[in-house]
């Protein structure tokens, strides 16, 4: 049950692709510009679309990929189910799928037999894809905002989403066993007041956060702007950490057993 890292940057720029993590072949795990680095073949075998938020580095693949694909899917296989809050949804269907920004691919080719279908989730709910679980967890964002964790035996692999510091999110923490944890960092520690206002992390708060992880999981980060990995990661270096803490790669394959 492989997990592979499609885009992790916080926005773009040559090499940077924003948030989109691909579980197997058939589960994308939000939608950003990463989504583009994917074979025709590779965009036709995607059944689910699971979203954050709504943020457009987030969900910018979706109506670009239902284009894409429209042509190669079978009729006789369902739409492609785009889950997120009932929030996220009402966000695609007025500011994307309105035929000013973008046609509405719900309703293509045919109402009757569309590309895409939007399936609202609840936080705390666990997703069930065949063997496969995932888990909607609590992100504190300036729009309603999840994150999740794809569950294993051996240890889940867990997405922040984008977030402020978040209690709730370790209160949930405490009783799952974590293998990785994928946080946001999305600003320097001089931007903690830009930090503040958008509701992401800087890197002083992230070792806040990462004090509450009471298990010996390592630690990805993801969200660091272009032309800011070396400075954030230098910051989050000098905090010391006890847990082992590296930056997320595009193209990186992150196994879960």
């Amino acid at each position: 049950m492989p997990i592979r890292v499609l885009g992790c940057s916080g926005s773009i720029a040559a090499g940077c692709r924003t948030t989109a993590f691909l579980l197997d072949e058939d589960i994308l795990i939000d939608a950003g510009t990463g989504v583009g680095d994917l074979a025709l073949d590779e965009l036709a075998r995607i059944d689910h679309i699971l979203l954050s938020h709504s943020h457009l580095d987030h969900v910018l693949g979706v109506p670009l990929l239902a284009d894409s694909v429209m042509r190669r899917r079978s009729s006789r296989r369902p739409p492609i189910t785009v889950h997120g809050l009932p929030a996220t949804l009402d966000a695609l269907r007025q500011h994307i799928f309105n035929g000013a920004i973008w046609p509405d691919f719900t309703r293509l080719p045919s109402a009757e037999q569309p590309i895409l279908r939007l399936q609202p989730f609840q936080l705390g709910e666990v997703l069930q894809f065949g063997e496969r679980r995932i888990e909607v967890l609590p992100a504190l964002h300036t729009v309603p905002a999840v994150g999740f964790a794809v569950l294993a035996e051996q240890g889940s692999w867990v997405f922040t989403g984008d977030t402020a510091p978040n209690p709730a999110l370790w209160q949930r923490l405490a009783s799952l066993k974590v293998a990785s944890l994928v946080i946001e960092t999305a600003f320097r520690n001089d931007e903690a007041m830009l930090a503040g206002v958008s509701r992401h992390l800087h890197p002083a708060a992230l070792g806040r956060e990462l004090q509450q992880l009471q298990q010996p999981a390592e630690v990805f980060i993801t969200h660091i702007k272009p032309g800011e990995l070396d400075a954030v990661m230098a910051e989050i270096a000098a905090l010391d950490p006890r847990h082992p803490v590296r930056a997320l790669t595009a193209g990186q394959v992150m196994p879960l057993a």
